[in-house]
């Protein structure tokens, strides 16, 4: 049984976590975004809550490790879903945020050796070439359906520095504490982050359809909980190779619900660019770390 679950996990996990990009559009029709993601936060606060007690996980040692997990959660939930938040209101196909998300394994591969003493080698700057080629080349196709949104790029840009940010923060100060634990503390800084941004009219005025109910509830349990979960799963079952190659068919499978379920165009020629930029991260994040 224990087999055919772990032969499952990558499917149910690339299915949960490139839904999450459609199923945000959905809620963000029903809600301004710092509105969402306070929800949201506070919904996972309260999860996690219950899972610490119930648990009772050990907690950060010293102040520095409180600090440095705390501004990971800062940067991964507050800066990266706050601006992915804002691309998707300000015109961003999801398919196409899922494309330039899934380069920040290729700039942290990048820009790590001047955090750590990993070297870079010929495959990753190949890999990063092919992968902007793909990326360019999506954009370009996507001009037959409109100009693009370049307000909704600049946000998708500082989303990008965020993930970015955090992980290379985590790879040069992180510890390693229980997944309860880092969630709660992760959210909670992403909450108290979201704060000073907040107004009291941002979250009176979410207008609670049951499409928006269906599309929180899957926000929070889908990807903050089940999907989350699950790569960690797949992380301590040893098959980190295996959670590369899911990042880089995520771009595509995203595009791809976005199409069916949104309506979302994509011309031919921009999915022959998913497909070169989904062949970039797969050589620099494969090959590269071979």
């Amino acid at each position: 049984m224990q087999r055919i679950w772990l032969a499952l996990t990558p499917t149910i996990f690339l299915v949960l976590w490139s839904a999450g990009y459609v199923v945000a559009k959905v809620a963000l029709v029903d809600a301004a975004p710092m509105a969402l993601l306070a929800l949201r936060f506070a919904a996972v606060i309260s999860i996690m809550a219950v899972l610490f007690v119930i648990l009772r996980p050990p907690l950060p040692k010293t102040t520095r490790d409180w600090l440095h997990l705390g501004f990971v959660g800062f940067l991964m939930q507050s800066i990266y879903f706050g601006m992915a938040y804002f691309a998707f209101v300000n015109g961003l196909a999801a398919g196409t945020a899922a494309l330039i998300f899934s380069l920040q394994p290729l700039l942290v591969a990048l820009l790590a050796p001047r955090w750590t003493d990993e070297n870079v080698n010929w495959a990753q700057w190949l890999g990063l070439a092919i992968a902007m080629t793909g990326t360019f080349v999506v954009i370009i196709a996507r001009l037959e359906i409109g100009p693009p949104p370049f307000v909704g790029f600049g946000f998708a840009a500082l989303a990008l520095a965020g993930i970015t940010l955090a992980t290379l923060w985590e790879k040069r100060f992180g510890l390693s504490h229980h997944p309860v634990t880092a969630n709660l503390v992760g959210y909670s800084a992403g909450l108290l982050g979201l704060l000073p941004f907040l107004s009291w009219s941002d979250i009176a005025a979410v207008n609670w359809t049951p499409s928006f109910y269906y599309a929180f509830a899957y926000l929070v349990i889908g990807n903050s909980v089940i999907a989350v979960g699950l790569l960690l799963a797949m992380i301590r079952a040893g098959q980190v190779s295996r959670v590369s190659t899911l990042l880089f068919l995520v771009p595509p499978s995203a595009a791809f619900i976005a199409w069916i379920t949104l309506g979302e165009p994509m011309p031919l020629f921009a999915w022959v660019g998913l497909i070169i930029s989904g062949a970039g991260v797969y050589l620099a994040t494969r090959l590269g770390n071979a």
